[in-house]
């Protein structure tokens, strides 16, 4: 699951998956913005079938590849 994840965003981003590591902040580095994170969501619905909720949106839950991959187990585990 965190290779896509991680292979999505450099998709996106134009990024070497390699430079993207599972702690990397994302945000905080500059290789994601807001935009970016609106298609990282249509990605998880359609990908995971994982339904983000406004009040997740949070840097918890998004802020790098390791807490994207626990947000979603999280969602499919309470689904």
């Amino acid at each position: 699951m965190k290779d896509q994840i991680r292979n999505f965003i450099a998709e996106i981003t134009f990024n070497d998956p390699d430079v993207i590591k599972d702690e990397t902040k994302i945000f905080d580095e500059g290789i994601f913005d807001s935009m970016g994170l609106l298609g990282l969501i249509n990605f998880l619905e359609s990908e995971f079938n994982v339904v983000t909720e406004d009040t997740e949106l949070q840097e918890e839950n998004f802020g790098s590849v390791e807490r994207i991959a626990a947000f979603v187990e999280r969602k499919t585990v309470a689904a």
